[in-house]
């Protein structure tokens, strides 16, 4: 086999171009690697080259994803590469949806194979483990080494055109694909021997993967709505004119806090959509449908409940990573419990 040629995908903090305060870079190319891309070199050895590094900012691609995923591919095309390799991008979650798109976009595309790096909470995995090769990482840098081995080898095997092992062998997450092979036993056999090794406290691997799903405990139910303070949160990421905290527009990680005291509605002059999972047009005409303050008002003035808490809180749902949903529900609940909330009405698009 002739020495691949390889294009790499990084992120402007990869790269070296900054931190949040670059994230609006648009996309462009340099030749040669960079970044984590000289362990990436290191581990193709002389097998493959990295002719080039792809650059995006996290907040440019999470902005204009098709544009920004047509952008790369062309810059891609244009190295005639012989396959992609993108991050890892670890727990970042941003990161983590454009290599996923990236990924996806060159393969159908250039028809070339890609395979990118993550951590199993990063969102780009629920979005893209069906289309992409994603091998499974740490939730940090401190895993590089092991993650770019192992992305790099199926690389190999995929450009190779050799026969891909099991998610469990090869390290990438379940793609949902099933492959029809031959066995001595019958499946009645199987899963009895599977039950066997279990009650006995023996190893076994399931034949058919299971998800994972929290287990969240409802709360107790408001036994006086009369005398109730009724706070309105939303993950639909309505914001006041100008986005004044910057909440992201995907993977977000910081929520907001707005003033509702005098306001008996929301007035669409005054507010705008920053979530990109959704089409935000009936909400742009009227932000009450996404956040009933009108109906809730009409409720406190019914005395159905005590009163309308004085904030709504908001943030985007779109891609955001487990960990930050998790963290900020948190902080929302403190916040709310701390300022007397006896209930929340949670609204999402």
């Amino acid at each position: 086999m002739s020495r691949l040629r390889v294009v790499h995908y990084l992120n402007q903090f990869f790269a070296g171009l900054g931190g949040e305060d670059k994230a609006g870079t648009g996309s462009s190319v340099i030749r040669g690697a960079t970044g984590p891309g000289r362990a990436v070199q290191m581990a193709l050895g002389e097998r493959g080259e990295v002719v080039a590094t792809a650059i995006c900012g996290d907040n440019y691609f999470a902005e204009n994803t098709e544009k920004a995923s047509a952008e790369v591919v062309e810059l891609v095309r244009s190295f005639g590469p012989d396959v992609l390799i993108a991050g890892p991008a670890f727990e970042a979650g941003r990161y983590g949806v454009a290599c996923g798109a990236v990924c996806k976009a060159v393969s159908e595309k250039l028809g070339i194979p890609a395979v990118t790096g993550m951590y199993f909470e990063n969102p780009g995995v629920d979005l893209f483990h069906k289309d992409v090769h994603i091998i499974q990482t740490a939730n940090s840098v401190r895993g590089m080494g092991e993650a770019v081995n192992r992305m790099v080898t199926l690389a190999l095997k995929l450009a190779a055109h050799e026969a891909i092992g099991k998610p469990a062998v090869e390290g990438y997450f379940p793609r949902g694909i099933i492959v029809n092979e031959e066995s001595d036993r019958t499946g009645a056999e199987r899963v009895v021997a599977m039950l066997l090794d279990k009650l006995a406290g023996r190893a076994f691997e399931s034949e058919v993967s299971q998800p994972r799903y929290d287990r969240v405990e409802a709360a107790p139910p408001l036994t006086d709505l009369a005398t109730a303070t009724i706070a309105l949160v939303t993950d639909g990421g309505i914001v006041p004119r100008g986005n004044p905290d910057r909440i992201e527009s995907a993977g977000a990680t910081r929520f907001g806090r707005y003033p509702l005291a005098g306001l008996s509605e929301l007035r669409a002059a005054d507010y705008e959509v920053v979530h990109t999972g959704y089409d935000p047009v009936f909400i742009r005409q009227d932000p009450n449908r996404l956040v009933p303050v009108d109906v809730v008002r009409e409720l406190e003035r019914e005395g159905t409940i005590g009163k309308l808490h004085e904030w709504f809180y908001t943030t985007t749902g779109v891609a955001t990573t487990v960990e930050n949903a998790r963290r900020m529900g948190r902080e929302i609940a403190a916040e709310l419990k701390a300022a007397g909330v006896s209930g929340v009405l949670l609204t999402s698009t």
